[in-house]
Protein backbone atom coordinates (compact mmCIF):
# COMPACT_ATOMS: atom_id res chain seq x y z
CA UNK A 1 0.00 0.00 0.00
CA UNK A 2 1.65 3.46 -1.40
CA UNK A 3 1.24 5.41 2.20
CA UNK A 4 0.90 8.13 -0.37
CA UNK A 5 -1.78 7.46 -2.42
CA UNK A 6 -5.67 6.26 -2.22
CA UNK A 7 -6.87 2.53 -1.14
CA UNK A 8 -9.82 1.57 -0.56
CA UNK A 9 -9.51 -0.83 2.43
CA UNK A 10 -12.97 -1.89 2.81
CA UNK A 11 -16.85 -1.91 2.10
CA UNK A 12 -20.40 -3.19 3.56
CA UNK A 13 -23.03 -2.14 6.07
CA UNK A 14 -23.66 0.96 3.47
CA UNK A 15 -20.31 2.46 4.50
CA UNK A 16 -16.31 2.39 2.95
CA UNK A 17 -13.46 2.50 4.65
CA UNK A 18 -10.68 4.66 2.66
CA UNK A 19 -6.98 5.33 3.16
CA UNK A 20 -5.99 8.99 2.17
CA UNK A 21 -2.08 8.78 2.09
CA UNK A 22 -1.14 8.71 5.95
CA UNK A 23 -5.24 9.58 7.08
CA UNK A 24 -8.27 6.60 7.30
CA UNK A 25 -12.07 7.98 6.80
CA UNK A 26 -15.49 6.54 6.48
CA UNK A 27 -17.88 7.34 4.23
CA UNK A 28 -21.56 6.56 2.79
CA UNK A 29 -21.52 3.77 0.35
CA UNK A 30 -25.24 3.17 -0.62
CA UNK A 31 -23.95 0.19 -2.95
CA UNK A 32 -22.45 -1.81 -0.36
CA UNK A 33 -25.08 -3.50 0.75
CA UNK A 34 -22.94 -6.63 1.85
CA UNK A 35 -20.98 -7.76 4.80
CA UNK A 36 -17.44 -5.93 5.52
CA UNK A 37 -14.54 -8.00 5.27
CA UNK A 38 -11.96 -6.34 7.52
CA UNK A 39 -12.91 -6.61 11.29
CA UNK A 40 -14.78 -3.70 13.77
CA UNK A 41 -11.26 -2.74 15.58
CA UNK A 42 -10.16 -1.85 11.62
CA UNK A 43 -13.11 0.12 10.72
CA UNK A 44 -12.92 2.09 14.27
CA UNK A 45 -9.08 2.78 13.90
CA UNK A 46 -9.89 5.72 11.83
CA UNK A 47 -9.02 10.04 11.50
CA UNK A 48 -12.67 10.89 10.35
CA UNK A 49 -16.17 9.72 9.49
CA UNK A 50 -19.00 11.43 7.78
CA UNK A 51 -22.49 10.51 8.75
CA UNK A 52 -25.23 11.31 6.51
CA UNK A 53 -28.82 12.03 7.94
CA UNK A 54 -32.25 10.73 6.64
CA UNK A 55 -32.88 14.32 4.75
CA UNK A 56 -29.55 13.95 2.75
CA UNK A 57 -27.50 16.29 5.08
CA UNK A 58 -24.23 14.85 7.03
CA UNK A 59 -21.22 15.99 8.96
CA UNK A 60 -17.71 15.07 10.27
CA UNK A 61 -16.26 13.62 12.97
CA UNK A 62 -13.05 14.04 13.40
CA UNK A 63 -11.37 11.90 16.00
CA UNK A 64 -7.85 12.48 14.87
CA UNK A 65 -7.42 16.33 16.45
CA UNK A 66 -3.95 16.29 14.44
CA UNK A 67 -6.35 16.05 11.18
CA UNK A 68 -4.72 18.85 9.16
CA UNK A 69 -7.23 21.17 6.76
CA UNK A 70 -5.52 19.58 3.57
CA UNK A 71 -2.72 17.27 2.76
CA UNK A 72 -1.81 15.90 -0.99
CA UNK A 73 -2.81 12.81 -2.05
CA UNK A 74 -1.23 10.96 -5.43
CA UNK A 75 -3.52 9.50 -8.03
CA UNK A 76 -1.57 8.08 -10.99
CA UNK A 77 0.57 10.95 -12.51
CA UNK A 78 -0.76 13.75 -10.44
CA UNK A 79 -1.15 14.72 -7.08
CA UNK A 80 -4.68 16.22 -5.97
CA UNK A 81 -5.04 18.18 -2.40
CA UNK A 82 -7.51 16.28 -0.11
CA UNK A 83 -10.09 18.22 2.22
CA UNK A 84 -13.09 17.33 3.45
CA UNK A 85 -16.51 19.06 2.27
CA UNK A 86 -19.57 19.91 3.92
CA UNK A 87 -20.94 17.37 1.41
CA UNK A 88 -18.77 14.23 2.54
CA UNK A 89 -16.53 14.45 -0.74
CA UNK A 90 -12.63 14.69 -0.54
CA UNK A 91 -11.95 16.63 -3.72
CA UNK A 92 -11.74 13.65 -5.73
CA UNK A 93 -13.32 10.56 -7.49
CA UNK A 94 -11.11 7.65 -7.51
CA UNK A 95 -13.35 5.70 -9.81
CA UNK A 96 -12.74 8.20 -12.98
CA UNK A 97 -9.13 6.94 -12.89
CA UNK A 98 -9.57 3.32 -13.30
CA UNK A 99 -8.92 2.57 -17.21
CA UNK A 100 -7.26 4.61 -19.74
CA UNK A 101 -10.44 6.14 -22.00
CA UNK A 102 -9.07 10.12 -21.46
CA UNK A 103 -5.58 9.00 -22.49
CA UNK A 104 -6.87 7.15 -25.53
CA UNK A 105 -9.07 9.83 -26.62
CA UNK A 106 -6.74 12.62 -26.07
CA UNK A 107 -4.80 10.80 -28.78
CA UNK A 108 -6.94 10.21 -30.90
CA UNK A 109 -7.86 14.22 -31.64
CA UNK A 110 -4.13 15.15 -31.39
CA UNK A 111 -3.18 16.35 -34.66
CA UNK A 112 0.50 17.08 -36.05
CA UNK A 113 0.32 20.90 -36.01
CA UNK A 114 -1.97 21.15 -32.90
CA UNK A 115 -3.15 19.40 -29.76
CA UNK A 116 -6.28 18.35 -29.07
CA UNK A 117 -9.14 20.75 -27.52
CA UNK A 118 -11.04 19.72 -24.85
CA UNK A 119 -13.65 21.01 -22.86
CA UNK A 120 -14.72 19.72 -19.37
CA UNK A 121 -18.25 20.62 -17.85
CA UNK A 122 -18.37 20.10 -14.54
CA UNK A 123 -15.15 19.80 -13.96
CA UNK A 124 -15.31 20.41 -9.88
CA UNK A 125 -11.26 19.95 -8.89
CA UNK A 126 -9.53 19.62 -11.91
CA UNK A 127 -8.18 15.98 -11.94
CA UNK A 128 -9.48 15.11 -15.61
CA UNK A 129 -8.30 18.62 -16.84
CA UNK A 130 -5.58 18.37 -15.38
CA UNK A 131 -5.19 14.83 -16.44
CA UNK A 132 -5.52 15.97 -20.05
CA UNK A 133 -3.07 18.83 -19.93
CA UNK A 134 -0.52 16.57 -18.72
CA UNK A 135 -1.43 14.10 -22.15
CA UNK A 136 -0.71 17.72 -23.71
CA UNK A 137 -4.33 19.26 -24.73
CA UNK A 138 -5.28 22.45 -24.39
CA UNK A 139 -8.03 23.13 -22.29
CA UNK A 140 -11.37 24.88 -21.18
CA UNK A 141 -12.25 24.04 -17.35
CA UNK A 142 -15.73 24.92 -16.22
CA UNK A 143 -17.75 25.02 -13.16
CA UNK A 144 -20.36 26.78 -11.91
CA UNK A 145 -18.79 27.01 -8.09
CA UNK A 146 -16.25 29.81 -7.66
CA UNK A 147 -14.79 27.19 -4.66
CA UNK A 148 -14.42 24.08 -6.67
CA UNK A 149 -12.23 25.84 -9.82
CA UNK A 150 -10.51 27.74 -6.91
CA UNK A 151 -9.43 24.28 -5.54
CA UNK A 152 -8.74 22.99 -9.38
CA UNK A 153 -6.15 25.88 -10.10
CA UNK A 154 -4.71 24.94 -6.89
CA UNK A 155 -3.86 21.52 -7.65
CA UNK A 156 -2.54 23.05 -10.99
CA UNK A 157 0.15 24.65 -8.98
CA UNK A 158 0.76 21.24 -6.94
CA UNK A 159 1.77 19.57 -9.97
CA UNK A 160 3.40 22.14 -12.09
CA UNK A 161 1.06 22.55 -14.83
CA UNK A 162 -0.10 26.13 -13.83
CA UNK A 163 1.55 27.23 -16.63
CA UNK A 164 -0.65 24.90 -19.56
CA UNK A 165 -2.87 26.15 -21.55
CA UNK A 166 -6.44 25.57 -19.29
CA UNK A 167 -8.83 28.52 -19.43
CA UNK A 168 -10.40 28.08 -16.02
CA UNK A 169 -13.96 29.53 -15.85
CA UNK A 170 -16.96 30.06 -13.43
CA UNK A 171 -20.02 29.88 -15.11
CA UNK A 172 -23.24 27.74 -15.61
CA UNK A 173 -23.13 25.25 -18.34
CA UNK A 174 -26.22 25.78 -20.20
CA UNK A 175 -25.52 29.54 -20.43
CA UNK A 176 -21.99 28.86 -21.35
CA UNK A 177 -22.15 26.23 -24.32
CA UNK A 178 -25.36 28.89 -25.62
CA UNK A 179 -22.51 31.11 -26.13
CA UNK A 180 -19.93 29.25 -27.47
CA UNK A 181 -22.21 28.03 -30.38
CA UNK A 182 -22.89 31.74 -30.96
CA UNK A 183 -19.04 32.20 -31.41
CA UNK A 184 -18.78 29.55 -33.42
CA UNK A 185 -16.58 27.22 -31.01
CA UNK A 186 -14.94 24.08 -31.94
CA UNK A 187 -13.61 21.34 -29.50
CA UNK A 188 -11.94 18.24 -30.59
CA UNK A 189 -13.08 16.23 -27.44
CA UNK A 190 -16.03 17.11 -24.55
CA UNK A 191 -15.89 15.69 -21.11
CA UNK A 192 -18.88 16.01 -18.53
CA UNK A 193 -19.96 14.59 -15.36
CA UNK A 194 -23.14 16.64 -14.36
CA UNK A 195 -24.75 15.99 -11.03
CA UNK A 196 -28.35 14.87 -10.28
CA UNK A 197 -29.21 18.52 -9.20
CA UNK A 198 -27.32 21.83 -9.17
CA UNK A 199 -26.97 25.28 -8.60
CA UNK A 200 -25.53 28.10 -11.37
CA UNK A 201 -22.94 31.19 -10.03
CA UNK A 202 -26.16 33.21 -10.66
CA UNK A 203 -28.60 30.62 -9.28
CA UNK A 204 -29.48 29.17 -12.51
CA UNK A 205 -31.02 25.55 -12.03
CA UNK A 206 -29.73 22.34 -13.11
CA UNK A 207 -31.83 19.06 -12.98
CA UNK A 208 -30.32 15.96 -14.80
CA UNK A 209 -33.61 14.64 -15.71
CA UNK A 210 -34.76 17.79 -17.65
CA UNK A 211 -30.97 19.20 -18.82
CA UNK A 212 -28.99 16.86 -19.82
CA UNK A 213 -30.49 15.72 -23.33
CA UNK A 214 -30.74 19.53 -24.54
CA UNK A 215 -27.40 20.00 -23.12
CA UNK A 216 -26.17 17.04 -25.60
CA UNK A 217 -27.98 18.24 -28.07
CA UNK A 218 -26.21 21.48 -28.01
CA UNK A 219 -22.69 20.40 -27.41
CA UNK A 220 -23.01 18.22 -30.64
CA UNK A 221 -22.90 21.95 -32.24
CA UNK A 222 -19.42 22.62 -30.83
CA UNK A 223 -17.83 19.19 -32.84
CA UNK A 224 -15.07 20.12 -34.72
CA UNK A 225 -14.09 18.05 -38.07
CA UNK A 226 -11.59 16.09 -36.03
CA UNK A 227 -13.85 15.48 -33.01
CA UNK A 228 -13.08 11.97 -31.61
CA UNK A 229 -14.08 11.65 -27.80
CA UNK A 230 -16.86 12.13 -25.59
CA UNK A 231 -17.22 11.03 -22.25
CA UNK A 232 -20.05 11.11 -20.21
CA UNK A 233 -20.35 9.88 -16.45
CA UNK A 234 -22.81 9.94 -14.03
CA UNK A 235 -23.64 9.04 -10.31
CA UNK A 236 -27.30 10.08 -10.23
CA UNK A 237 -29.27 6.30 -9.16
CA UNK A 238 -30.67 5.08 -12.51
CA UNK A 239 -28.56 6.48 -14.74
CA UNK A 240 -26.38 2.71 -15.40
CA UNK A 241 -24.00 2.48 -17.85
CA UNK A 242 -27.35 1.02 -20.48
CA UNK A 243 -28.93 4.24 -19.85
CA UNK A 244 -25.88 6.34 -20.79
CA UNK A 245 -25.23 4.15 -23.96
CA UNK A 246 -28.86 4.68 -24.96
CA UNK A 247 -28.10 8.24 -24.54
CA UNK A 248 -25.33 9.11 -26.57
CA UNK A 249 -26.41 6.37 -29.21
CA UNK A 250 -28.70 9.33 -30.56
CA UNK A 251 -26.05 11.41 -31.38
CA UNK A 252 -23.16 8.67 -31.85
CA UNK A 253 -23.13 5.36 -33.91
CA UNK A 254 -23.54 2.79 -31.03
CA UNK A 255 -20.61 0.29 -32.64
CA UNK A 256 -18.57 3.33 -31.21
CA UNK A 257 -19.62 3.79 -27.92
CA UNK A 258 -18.56 2.49 -24.69
CA UNK A 259 -20.05 1.62 -21.71
CA UNK A 260 -19.52 0.93 -18.12
CA UNK A 261 -20.11 0.89 -14.51
CA UNK A 262 -17.51 2.67 -12.44
CA UNK A 263 -16.18 1.34 -9.90
CA UNK A 264 -12.93 1.14 -6.94
CA UNK A 265 -11.43 -2.29 -5.78
CA UNK A 266 -10.88 -2.99 -2.65
CA UNK A 267 -6.78 -3.60 -2.20
CA UNK A 268 -5.81 -6.45 -1.09
CA UNK A 269 -9.25 -8.60 -1.79
CA UNK A 270 -10.14 -7.02 -5.40
CA UNK A 271 -13.91 -7.06 -4.84
CA UNK A 272 -15.39 -4.24 -6.66
CA UNK A 273 -17.49 -1.20 -4.68
CA UNK A 274 -19.69 0.43 -7.96
CA UNK A 275 -19.35 3.87 -8.10
CA UNK A 276 -21.52 5.50 -10.97
CA UNK A 277 -21.59 4.82 -14.91
CA UNK A 278 -19.62 5.95 -17.54
CA UNK A 279 -20.06 5.58 -21.56
CA UNK A 280 -17.80 7.57 -24.33
CA UNK A 281 -17.79 7.49 -27.79
CA UNK A 282 -13.98 6.99 -29.38
CA UNK A 283 -13.57 7.26 -33.05
CA UNK A 284 -13.59 4.38 -34.57
CA UNK A 285 -10.49 2.12 -35.36
CA UNK A 286 -8.88 4.02 -31.70
CA UNK A 287 -10.48 1.14 -28.87
CA UNK A 288 -7.64 -0.51 -27.26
Amino acid sequence: MNKHSYTLCDSGNFEKLEQLGPYRIVRPAAQAVWEPRLSTKEWQSIDAKFTRTTKGEGSWQILNKKLPPSWPLSLGPLSMEIRLTDFGHIGMFPEHHAGNALEQGIKACTRPDRPCRVLNLFAYTGALTLLAAHWGATVVHLDASRKSVAWARDNALLNHLDSKPIRWLVDDVKKFVAKEIRRGAEYDAIVLDPPSFGRGNKGERWQIEEDLLPLLHDLIKLRSKDFAFLLLSSHTPGYTPLVLANILSGFFPREELHAYELSVEEQPSQRPLPSGAACHFLTAGEHR
